[in-house]
Protein backbone atom coordinates (compact mmCIF):
# COMPACT_ATOMS: atom_id res chain seq x y z
CA UNK A 1 0.00 0.00 0.00
CA UNK A 2 1.36 3.46 -0.48
CA UNK A 3 2.26 5.63 1.85
CA UNK A 4 0.79 8.67 0.73
CA UNK A 5 -2.38 7.17 1.26
CA UNK A 6 -1.75 7.66 5.01
CA UNK A 7 -0.99 11.93 4.38
CA UNK A 8 -3.39 14.34 5.81
CA UNK A 9 -3.14 17.77 5.92
CA UNK A 10 -1.43 18.97 9.87
CA UNK A 11 -0.65 23.33 10.25
CA UNK A 12 1.83 23.33 13.10
CA UNK A 13 -1.12 24.80 15.30
CA UNK A 14 -2.76 21.78 15.86
CA UNK A 15 0.94 19.97 17.58
CA UNK A 16 0.75 20.23 21.57
CA UNK A 17 4.33 21.99 22.59
CA UNK A 18 3.60 21.33 26.65
CA UNK A 19 1.14 19.17 28.04
CA UNK A 20 -2.42 19.91 29.56
CA UNK A 21 -2.36 21.15 33.47
CA UNK A 22 -4.03 18.22 34.73
CA UNK A 23 -3.27 15.02 33.38
CA UNK A 24 -6.94 13.41 32.73
CA UNK A 25 -8.73 16.65 31.58
CA UNK A 26 -6.91 16.30 27.88
CA UNK A 27 -9.84 15.90 25.19
CA UNK A 28 -10.69 12.00 24.53
CA UNK A 29 -12.66 11.67 21.03
CA UNK A 30 -14.87 8.31 21.20
CA UNK A 31 -14.20 6.75 17.38
CA UNK A 32 -16.19 6.21 15.63
CA UNK A 33 -18.53 7.93 17.19
CA UNK A 34 -16.79 11.16 16.99
CA UNK A 35 -18.09 12.47 20.41
CA UNK A 36 -16.26 14.94 22.52
CA UNK A 37 -15.23 13.87 26.14
CA UNK A 38 -12.39 13.94 28.07
CA UNK A 39 -9.81 11.38 30.07
CA UNK A 40 -11.68 11.22 33.31
CA UNK A 41 -14.75 10.10 31.53
CA UNK A 42 -13.29 6.82 30.71
CA UNK A 43 -14.71 6.04 33.85
CA UNK A 44 -18.41 6.03 32.33
CA UNK A 45 -17.64 5.13 28.77
CA UNK A 46 -15.41 1.78 29.17
CA UNK A 47 -17.23 -1.61 28.99
CA UNK A 48 -18.37 -2.96 32.41
CA UNK A 49 -16.20 -5.66 33.80
CA UNK A 50 -13.30 -4.88 30.64
CA UNK A 51 -9.34 -5.13 31.39
CA UNK A 52 -7.26 -2.52 30.86
CA UNK A 53 -3.53 -3.02 29.72
CA UNK A 54 -0.92 -0.67 30.17
CA UNK A 55 3.19 -0.31 29.47
CA UNK A 56 4.62 0.36 32.56
CA UNK A 57 8.21 1.30 30.45
CA UNK A 58 10.26 4.25 32.50
CA UNK A 59 11.98 6.44 29.82
CA UNK A 60 15.82 6.91 31.12
CA UNK A 61 17.87 10.44 30.50
CA UNK A 62 18.74 8.79 27.56
CA UNK A 63 21.33 11.69 26.42
CA UNK A 64 24.76 11.86 27.41
CA UNK A 65 27.62 13.60 26.51
CA UNK A 66 31.09 12.06 25.74
CA UNK A 67 34.49 13.29 25.01
CA UNK A 68 36.96 11.52 22.60
CA UNK A 69 40.54 13.36 21.76
CA UNK A 70 39.01 16.71 23.36
CA UNK A 71 36.45 16.64 20.95
CA UNK A 72 32.51 16.49 22.69
CA UNK A 73 30.10 13.71 21.00
CA UNK A 74 26.51 13.82 21.79
CA UNK A 75 25.30 9.93 22.20
CA UNK A 76 21.53 9.22 22.41
CA UNK A 77 21.38 5.62 23.48
CA UNK A 78 18.21 4.28 22.07
CA UNK A 79 18.62 0.27 22.38
CA UNK A 80 19.67 -1.66 25.36
CA UNK A 81 21.60 -5.08 24.03
CA UNK A 82 22.69 -6.71 26.55
CA UNK A 83 23.44 -5.10 30.27
CA UNK A 84 26.17 -3.27 29.58
CA UNK A 85 26.08 -2.63 25.75
CA UNK A 86 23.49 -0.23 23.82
CA UNK A 87 22.82 1.16 20.49
CA UNK A 88 22.79 4.75 20.06
CA UNK A 89 22.82 7.37 17.33
CA UNK A 90 26.36 9.65 17.80
CA UNK A 91 26.40 12.79 16.17
CA UNK A 92 29.77 12.99 14.02
CA UNK A 93 30.05 9.83 14.43
CA UNK A 94 32.17 8.81 10.97
CA UNK A 95 35.20 10.80 13.39
CA UNK A 96 34.98 7.81 15.65
CA UNK A 97 36.59 4.17 15.06
CA UNK A 98 36.18 0.52 16.80
CA UNK A 99 37.75 0.50 19.87
CA UNK A 100 38.04 4.50 20.76
CA UNK A 101 36.82 5.01 24.04
CA UNK A 102 34.25 7.77 24.81
CA UNK A 103 34.74 9.26 28.44
CA UNK A 104 31.76 10.57 30.01
CA UNK A 105 31.08 12.67 33.99
CA UNK A 106 31.18 10.66 36.83
CA UNK A 107 33.58 7.85 35.50
CA UNK A 108 31.65 6.38 32.57
CA UNK A 109 33.02 4.90 30.01
CA UNK A 110 32.21 3.66 26.54
CA UNK A 111 33.49 1.37 24.41
CA UNK A 112 32.74 1.69 20.51
CA UNK A 113 32.53 -2.14 20.00
CA UNK A 114 31.03 -1.63 16.48
CA UNK A 115 29.32 0.55 13.67
CA UNK A 116 26.07 -0.17 12.44
CA UNK A 117 25.32 1.73 9.67
CA UNK A 118 21.62 3.52 10.39
CA UNK A 119 21.42 1.74 13.73
CA UNK A 120 24.16 3.23 15.12
CA UNK A 121 26.95 3.05 16.95
CA UNK A 122 27.49 -0.05 19.36
CA UNK A 123 28.82 0.84 22.56
CA UNK A 124 30.29 -1.30 26.14
CA UNK A 125 30.47 0.56 28.84
CA UNK A 126 32.10 0.19 32.01
CA UNK A 127 29.22 0.12 34.41
CA UNK A 128 26.00 -2.25 34.09
CA UNK A 129 22.66 -2.93 35.60
CA UNK A 130 21.50 -0.57 38.38
CA UNK A 131 25.06 0.97 38.65
CA UNK A 132 24.82 2.06 35.27
CA UNK A 133 21.45 3.52 35.56
CA UNK A 134 22.16 5.45 38.31
CA UNK A 135 24.96 7.04 37.05
CA UNK A 136 22.48 7.56 33.59
CA UNK A 137 20.48 9.40 35.96
CA UNK A 138 22.95 11.65 37.39
CA UNK A 139 24.95 13.06 33.63
CA UNK A 140 21.92 12.32 31.66
CA UNK A 141 19.55 14.54 29.97
CA UNK A 142 15.93 13.41 29.33
CA UNK A 143 15.08 13.23 25.71
CA UNK A 144 12.07 14.81 24.20
CA UNK A 145 10.14 14.12 21.10
CA UNK A 146 12.84 15.28 18.14
CA UNK A 147 9.62 17.72 16.62
CA UNK A 148 9.31 19.73 20.16
CA UNK A 149 12.93 20.99 18.90
CA UNK A 150 13.76 22.35 22.81
CA UNK A 151 15.84 21.02 25.63
CA UNK A 152 13.70 19.33 28.74
CA UNK A 153 12.80 20.99 31.53
CA UNK A 154 12.41 19.95 35.27
CA UNK A 155 8.59 19.73 34.73
CA UNK A 156 8.95 17.38 31.39
CA UNK A 157 10.67 14.70 33.95
CA UNK A 158 7.73 14.57 35.25
CA UNK A 159 5.64 15.32 32.60
CA UNK A 160 6.92 13.03 30.19
CA UNK A 161 6.46 10.00 32.64
CA UNK A 162 3.68 7.59 33.00
CA UNK A 163 2.54 7.57 37.14
CA UNK A 164 2.99 3.52 37.08
CA UNK A 165 6.41 4.10 34.95
CA UNK A 166 8.37 1.00 36.46
CA UNK A 167 10.54 -0.65 34.53
CA UNK A 168 13.73 1.65 32.95
CA UNK A 169 14.67 1.53 29.16
CA UNK A 170 12.93 3.49 26.97
CA UNK A 171 14.15 6.41 25.12
CA UNK A 172 10.37 7.65 24.43
CA UNK A 173 7.17 7.77 26.88
CA UNK A 174 3.85 5.77 26.09
CA UNK A 175 2.00 8.74 25.70
CA UNK A 176 -1.41 7.41 25.59
CA UNK A 177 -0.53 6.27 29.32
CA UNK A 178 0.71 10.07 30.32
CA UNK A 179 -2.99 11.18 30.57
CA UNK A 180 -3.57 9.13 33.57
CA UNK A 181 -3.42 10.00 37.43
CA UNK A 182 -3.27 7.83 40.59
CA UNK A 183 -6.53 9.09 41.44
CA UNK A 184 -8.47 8.11 38.19
CA UNK A 185 -6.51 4.60 38.24
CA UNK A 186 -8.04 3.81 41.22
CA UNK A 187 -11.64 4.75 40.07
CA UNK A 188 -11.30 2.93 37.39
CA UNK A 189 -10.54 -0.27 39.74
CA UNK A 190 -13.59 0.56 41.85
CA UNK A 191 -15.48 0.17 39.05
CA UNK A 192 -14.25 -3.30 38.72
CA UNK A 193 -12.22 -2.83 35.33
CA UNK A 194 -8.79 -4.92 35.84
CA UNK A 195 -5.45 -2.78 35.58
CA UNK A 196 -2.91 -5.22 34.16
CA UNK A 197 0.77 -4.24 33.16
CA UNK A 198 3.21 -5.35 30.35
CA UNK A 199 6.75 -3.70 29.21
CA UNK A 200 7.75 -2.74 25.75
CA UNK A 201 11.09 -0.33 25.83
CA UNK A 202 10.01 1.90 23.11
CA UNK A 203 12.55 3.19 20.80
CA UNK A 204 14.08 6.52 19.01
CA UNK A 205 12.89 4.24 15.57
CA UNK A 206 8.97 5.23 17.06
CA UNK A 207 10.03 9.07 15.82
CA UNK A 208 11.86 7.94 12.40
CA UNK A 209 9.91 8.90 9.44
CA UNK A 210 8.91 6.39 7.05
CA UNK A 211 11.42 7.16 3.95
CA UNK A 212 10.27 4.42 1.19
CA UNK A 213 6.94 4.92 -0.98
CA UNK A 214 5.20 1.57 -0.47
CA UNK A 215 4.47 0.16 3.21
CA UNK A 216 6.01 -3.00 2.10
CA UNK A 217 9.58 -1.98 1.43
CA UNK A 218 9.52 -0.15 5.29
CA UNK A 219 11.65 -1.95 7.75
CA UNK A 220 10.09 -1.71 11.15
CA UNK A 221 12.15 -1.15 14.00
CA UNK A 222 12.56 -3.52 16.55
CA UNK A 223 11.95 -3.07 20.02
CA UNK A 224 12.22 -5.42 23.38
CA UNK A 225 9.18 -6.34 24.93
CA UNK A 226 7.87 -8.40 27.95
CA UNK A 227 4.24 -10.02 28.92
CA UNK A 228 4.50 -12.25 31.85
CA UNK A 229 3.05 -16.22 32.57
CA UNK A 230 1.15 -14.11 35.51
CA UNK A 231 -0.37 -11.55 33.08
CA UNK A 232 -0.90 -13.89 30.13
CA UNK A 233 -2.78 -15.98 32.28
CA UNK A 234 -5.17 -13.01 33.65
CA UNK A 235 -5.93 -11.88 30.11
CA UNK A 236 -6.98 -15.83 28.51
CA UNK A 237 -9.07 -15.46 31.89
CA UNK A 238 -10.49 -12.56 30.74
CA UNK A 239 -11.18 -13.91 26.87
CA UNK A 240 -12.75 -16.78 28.50
CA UNK A 241 -15.39 -14.60 30.61
CA UNK A 242 -16.00 -12.76 27.46
CA UNK A 243 -14.34 -9.90 28.96
CA UNK A 244 -13.20 -6.65 26.52
CA UNK A 245 -9.71 -5.88 26.68
CA UNK A 246 -8.58 -2.65 26.19
CA UNK A 247 -5.04 -1.40 25.25
CA UNK A 248 -3.61 1.75 26.88
CA UNK A 249 -0.95 2.94 23.73
CA UNK A 250 -0.37 1.73 20.45
CA UNK A 251 3.05 0.35 22.44
CA UNK A 252 0.69 -1.87 24.80
CA UNK A 253 -1.44 -3.09 21.54
CA UNK A 254 2.11 -3.98 19.37
CA UNK A 255 2.99 -6.39 22.03
CA UNK A 256 -0.13 -7.86 22.77
CA UNK A 257 -0.56 -8.53 18.95
CA UNK A 258 2.88 -10.04 19.21
CA UNK A 259 1.90 -12.38 22.23
CA UNK A 260 -1.63 -13.42 20.70
CA UNK A 261 -1.68 -17.02 19.35
CA UNK A 262 -3.96 -17.58 16.17
CA UNK A 263 -6.97 -18.96 18.59
CA UNK A 264 -6.63 -15.38 20.27
CA UNK A 265 -5.03 -16.98 23.38
CA UNK A 266 -1.86 -15.12 24.70
CA UNK A 267 1.07 -17.27 25.58
CA UNK A 268 4.28 -15.47 27.63
CA UNK A 269 6.59 -12.94 25.71
CA UNK A 270 10.12 -11.86 26.28
CA UNK A 271 12.04 -10.83 23.37
CA UNK A 272 12.37 -8.25 20.25
CA UNK A 273 9.14 -7.50 18.11
CA UNK A 274 9.22 -5.73 14.84
CA UNK A 275 5.47 -6.18 14.26
CA UNK A 276 4.49 -3.56 11.83
CA UNK A 277 0.86 -3.35 11.54
CA UNK A 278 -1.05 -1.87 8.21
CA UNK A 279 -4.45 -2.22 6.60
CA UNK A 280 -5.54 -5.02 5.92
CA UNK A 281 -5.05 -6.68 9.60
CA UNK A 282 -6.66 -8.73 11.24
CA UNK A 283 -6.52 -8.16 14.99
CA UNK A 284 -6.76 -11.09 17.43
CA UNK A 285 -5.82 -9.46 20.64
CA UNK A 286 -7.98 -6.94 21.63
CA UNK A 287 -11.14 -4.91 21.79
CA UNK A 288 -10.50 -0.73 21.96
CA UNK A 289 -7.29 1.22 22.26
CA UNK A 290 -6.44 4.52 23.59
CA UNK A 291 -3.92 6.64 21.95
CA UNK A 292 -3.00 9.96 20.65
CA UNK A 293 -3.15 11.54 17.08
CA UNK A 294 -0.24 10.55 15.44
CA UNK A 295 1.55 11.83 12.36
CA UNK A 296 0.62 11.64 8.69
CA UNK A 297 2.50 8.85 7.18
CA UNK A 298 3.27 8.04 10.21
CA UNK A 299 3.67 3.70 10.97
CA UNK A 300 1.48 4.65 14.00
CA UNK A 301 -1.30 6.51 11.94
CA UNK A 302 -1.44 3.53 9.41
CA UNK A 303 -1.61 1.38 13.05
CA UNK A 304 -4.91 2.75 13.91
CA UNK A 305 -6.34 2.75 10.44
CA UNK A 306 -5.60 -0.60 10.74
CA UNK A 307 -7.46 -1.46 13.89
CA UNK A 308 -10.28 1.28 12.88
CA UNK A 309 -10.85 1.83 9.20
CA UNK A 310 -8.92 3.97 7.43
CA UNK A 311 -11.95 6.19 6.07
CA UNK A 312 -12.84 6.22 9.81
CA UNK A 313 -9.59 7.24 10.80
CA UNK A 314 -9.22 10.15 8.21
CA UNK A 315 -12.70 11.11 9.55
CA UNK A 316 -11.82 11.37 12.97
CA UNK A 317 -8.77 13.36 12.54
CA UNK A 318 -10.99 15.84 10.29
CA UNK A 319 -12.99 16.29 13.33
CA UNK A 320 -10.36 16.11 15.92
CA UNK A 321 -8.95 19.55 13.75
CA UNK A 322 -12.28 21.18 13.89
CA UNK A 323 -12.71 20.38 16.99
CA UNK A 324 -9.38 22.02 18.52
CA UNK A 325 -7.80 18.63 19.81
CA UNK A 326 -4.03 18.89 20.58
CA UNK A 327 -1.76 16.32 18.17
CA UNK A 328 1.21 13.84 19.05
CA UNK A 329 2.63 12.72 22.40
CA UNK A 330 1.48 15.99 24.82
CA UNK A 331 -1.91 15.97 22.64
CA UNK A 332 -5.18 15.03 23.69
CA UNK A 333 -6.53 11.57 23.03
CA UNK A 334 -9.10 8.63 21.75
CA UNK A 335 -10.61 5.86 22.19
CA UNK A 336 -10.98 3.34 19.58
CA UNK A 337 -13.48 0.79 18.94
CA UNK A 338 -11.90 -2.00 16.75
CA UNK A 339 -13.59 -2.67 13.34
CA UNK A 340 -15.26 -5.51 12.51
CA UNK A 341 -13.31 -7.85 10.12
Amino acid sequence: MRVDFFDFDLPEKFIAKEPVKKRDEAKLLLIPELINKQVKDLVDVLPENCVMVFNNTKVIPARIYGQFKKREFEVMLHKNIDIETWLAFIRNSKKLSVGDELIFKDGLVGIVVSKQGESGVELKFNRKGADFFATLHNIGVLPLPPYLKREATKEDEENYQTVYAKEEGAVAAPTAGLHFTTELLNKLKSKGIELLYLTLHVGAGTFQPVKVEDTKDHKMHSEFGILTSEVSDKLNLAKKEGRKIVAVGTTSLRLLESAVKDNGFFEPFERETDIFITPPYNFKSVDYLITNFHLPKSTLFMLVCAFAGVDEMKKAYEFAKENDYRFYSYGDTSLLKRKSN
